[in-house]
């Protein structure tokens, strides 16, 4: 199924502000799409507005280019998953998974073909005849996603499904929804506030703050490529690296100890054309490189505070002043140590406006 935003804006009644303001947004057939962002942007409303749960305050919704705005949540083909699993505990889970067909009067041989088929998918074929309270919180999220599988909707929408399992079963789960929506191909619209989910299950991703969608695309455009400034912070771990600075010459100069970064002729040009008066470089950990205090190739030199054995990498961070620091991501085997003095060398960074925040070429 394809779904269709066009302009559409949501005031409740009584609120002099908007819930959601000027939402275009096209989702594709088979596009498994993750809306993201922080609580409080509007992404619930958004997923309650496509549902039918929600009423459109302007603006239209078109599903496979019909326009849907006024039909009947029951009525639109879909299929809901929820943070709560919402299972029947009198209920085993065969009758848990059957209950909706159940309801429409569906033939009993379709019933169990449907459900057993559910069942082998999410791997819970030996679970059919216990009841919830058997269940892990794992299980019980997997019946949860069987009871809507088994209805064949147009449109999947899920609501941050995964937020009550530990970080091992959501790693898990994350892989077993991919699974199962190139196995079904159902059309997937996905709510969560997390960037790993989004950036490991997405084909596009849908970023929102602040009642409006900041960036549309694939996870890899995200990173990078990020649109202005807050998708540039809210996308990565860790956090991008932000100076503030202006434009001197051919220089970004930091506001910090004057930290100087040579701009290419395109940037300038931009700049230039823009009337930039303010701006911010922004420098992913891993797009940094640590050198001698000494090495006239640096571009920062401060001062470590911590450092961080992950794996094969180490994070090492540095205190440029109080309160502002700056977070390297380096091999293992490198030998940084709380209070060395270093420099950093930028390899790689993005630009953006001081004033609008929107990024600069």
């Amino acid at each position: 199924m394809k779904v269709e935003l066009r302009n559409i804006s949501k005031k409740y009644e009584g609120n002099s502000f908007y819930t959601l303001e000027n939402i275009d947004l096209t989702i594709n057939d088979n596009d498994f799409c993750v809306i993201l962002g922080p609580s409080g942007c509007g992404k619930t409303t958004l997923l309650r507005i496509i549902a039918g749960l929600n009423s459109i305050t302007k603006g239209d919704l078109l599903f496979d280019g019909v326009k849907v705005n006024n039909l009947l949540p029951k009525d639109r083909d879909i299929a809901m998953v929820f943070q709560s699993y919402a299972l029947y505990p009198h209920y085993n889970v065969y009758k848990n998974l059957a209950f909706g067909l159940e309801m429409k009067k569906e033939k009993k041989e379709i019933i169990n073909h449907r459900v057993r088929g559910a069942a082998k998918l999410l791997n819970i074929e030996k679970y059919l005849f216990k009841k919830p309270k058997e269940l892990s919180g794992g299980q019980q999220q997997r019946v949860a996603l069987g009871r809507a599988i088994v209805r064949k909707p147009k449109l999947f929408l899920m609501d941050e499904p995964l937020s009550n399992l530990d970080a091992k079963l959501r790693e898990s789960m994350r892989t077993e929804l991919v699974s199962i929506h190139r196995i079904l191909g159902t059309t997937t619209i996905y709510v969560t506030h997390d960037q790993l989910e989004a950036m490991t299950m997405a084909t596009k991703i849908v970023l929102m703050n602040n009642q409006v969608i900041q960036q549309v695309g694939k996870p890899e455009e995200f990173y990078n490529k990020p649109n202005n400034l807050f998708v540039a912070k809210f996308i990565g771990t860790p956090t991008m690296n932000v100076l503030e600075g202006k434009l001197e010459k051919n220089y970004f100069i930091s506001n910090i100890n004057n930290y100087k970064v040579k701009l290419s002729d395109e940037e300038l040009e931009l700049i230039k054309k823009e009337e930039v008066t303010k701006l911010y470089l922004g420098i992913r950990s891993e797009d940094a490189q640590l050198v001698d205090a000494n090495d006239k190739s640096a571009n920062i030199v401060a001062n470590v505070i911590n450092t961080e054995l992950l794996g094969m990498n180490k994070q090492v961070t540095c205190e440029l002043m109080p309160n502002n620091n700056f977070v390297i991501t380096t091999s293992k085997d490198n030998d940084a140590r709380i209070d060395d003095k270093v420099g950093i060398k930028i390899h790689k960074y993005h630009l953006f406006n001081g004033i609008t925040e929107n990024r600069i070429g």
